[in-house]
């Protein structure tokens, strides 16, 4: 479990392709300071195993089906990648439950720059738009962020200076390809409902 508070821009160093998943290594000093082999690491918002750790990176094996859910498979080497080790039940809850389970991929739309905000808007695949909702939460390539406006078919999000520059969301371009995760909270009270109608 995350809070979608990303701890470090970390960096792609290593790609290892293999038949049907890939084993890549990420540089990440802060991240890997207190974790050992099998803790969990989240990385643009996939959680990954930690498998092997070196004195500034780790490695972790992607399967297939992660590499056809999320952009990870469209990473290179140098890509930044945001970071965040797994929520501490002790700390505090700086953004909302996250698992790094992607739901989807989006698209960027638009980016309008303000000079204390930019607004970027994203696709959103039809069958996610149910659990969006204006100012509830989404996780974008990790980041937890407010939701500014739900549509039918596209969102939007605001962000501040901060989140632009300590996340990979700042370098984002229009046509670029980010990980999505809806709050859980939204698909457990949907699956309730369903059972109650029964």
């Amino acid at each position: 479990m995350f809070t979608g508070i990303v701890e470090e821009l970390g960096r792609i160093a290593q790609i290892d392709p293999l038949l049907d998943a890939a084993k890549i290594r990420i540089q990440g000093a802060l991240v890997i300071s207190d974790v050992k082999p099998g803790d969990s690491i989240s990385v643009n918002g996939v959680c990954l195993t930690v498998v092997e750790l070196g004195p500034d990176y780790f490695t972790a094996d992607v399967m297939a089906e992660t590499l056809n859910r999320s952009s990870l498979s469209k990473v290179a080497i140098g890509s930044k990648v945001n970071l965040e080790r797994a929520a501490r039940v002790d700390s505090r809850l700086g953004g909302h439950l996250v698992q790094g389970h992607v739901d989807a991929v989006a698209s960027v739309l638009s980016i309008d720059p303000d000079p204390h905000w930019t607004l970027i808007r994203f696709t959103l695949p039809v069958a996610l738009a149910k659990y969006l909702v204006e100012k509830g939460s989404i996780t974008v390539d990790g980041v937890s962020l407010t939701v500014v406006e739900a549509g039918p078919d596209y969102f939007t999000v605001s962000l501040i200076p901060t989140t632009l520059e300590s996340t990979t969301l700042g370098g984002l371009v229009v046509g670029d390809i980010v990980n999505l995760e809806v709050d859980v909270i939204g698909k457990y009270v949907e699956r309730l409902m369903k059972d109650d109608a029964k």
